[in-house]
């Protein structure tokens, strides 16, 4: 068990908690602007009877549902490289309550040196208000050997409302408060790109406020376009997490999807890229 600290420290944490979380606060009003502004081109996909179109049927409480799906690229000849990636996204509904897991990974070598090792968990709990307002609680992990962290995780809670709900178009915006926990390294590389060391550094620890919006599309009665935008700003950095797709009915249960996920840090290690890029053809498989 941690000793308590002195009253005199105890009383100082309160204003330098909440000076941290308002700077979180103003440095997410200027990261919003990104998902705002993929909202605002959602929006034009929206059609107008979206508002007035009956809510689609309620899925079974109770039961798990969802999806997964699992894409592999592999190539031969003056080129070798091959890469693999996975995801899982599960909801449960029980009365008011709704549960979503999200787990994805993914793993690429090339000229046999391994250039990609990323893993994702995330556990959201929603409690419905009304039928349109909810308050969230989020738990966030990562594990990407190549970001210059050796993990990140965070935990924020919130209030979120649902714009849209009809069997064609679904949207949701969320804002929450909370904190995030980072472990940096630094990565030694040889000649040939391969990372040969690891050295973690000091934890960083920030209060963050975030911002997020879930958006699906019915194009067609095959074609559904989705989008989920995350943010986290802290006074460290602030991060933007991206992942859009297009998904293709070939059965009741089977799918092909095409995927786009983008990942942006404003203050990302020294020696490496703000932005990283990946890009998916996936089976899709639900559930």
């Amino acid at each position: 068990m941690r000793p308590r600290p002195p009253a005199s420290t105890r009383g100082s944490t309160l204003p330098t908690l909440a000076s941290r979380l308002a700077a979180a606060l103003g440095s997410l009003s200027t990261a919003a602007l990104l998902p705002a502004a993929s909202l605002a081109s959602l929006a034009l996909l929206v059609p107008a009877r979206a508002r007035a179109d009956s809510a689609p049927p309620p899925p079974p409480m109770g039961v798990w549902t969802g999806k997964g799906q699992l894409g592999f690229l592999d190539s031969q000849g003056n080129t070798q490289a091959s890469s693999a990636n996975a995801a899982l996204d599960a909801s449960l509904l029980e009365g008011d309550w709704k549960h979503t897991l999200h787990l994805d990974g993914l793993y690429g070598k090339s000229a046999d040196v391994v250039a990609a090792e990323r893993w994702d968990a995330q556990w959201q709990s929603n409690y419905n208000f009304t039928k349109n307002l909810f308050t969230f609680g989020m738990l966030d992990y990562q594990h990407d050997m190549f970001s210059g962290f050796q993990y990140q995780a965070s935990a924020n809670a919130g209030i979120g409302y649902q714009i849209f709900n009809s069997a064609a178009t679904k949207l949701s915006v969320q804002l929450g408060v909370g904190d995030r926990e980072e472990r940096p390294e630094d990565l030694i590389k040889n000649s040939a790109g391969a990372v040969i060391y690891r050295t973690p550094l000091a934890r960083n620890n920030d209060a963050i406020a975030t911002g997020g919006l879930n958006y699906t599309q019915q194009i067609t009665a095959t074609t559904t376009l989705s989008d989920t935008a995350l943010v986290e700003s802290g006074s460290d950095d602030t991060q933007l997490t991206d992942t859009l797709a297009l998904a293709v009915k070939v059965s009741n249960k089977i799918a092909v999807s095409l995927g786009y996920n983008l990942q942006d840090n404003t203050q990302p290690p020294a020696g490496l890229k703000k932005l990283n890029t990946q890009e998916t053809v996936n089976l899709v498989y639900s559930f």
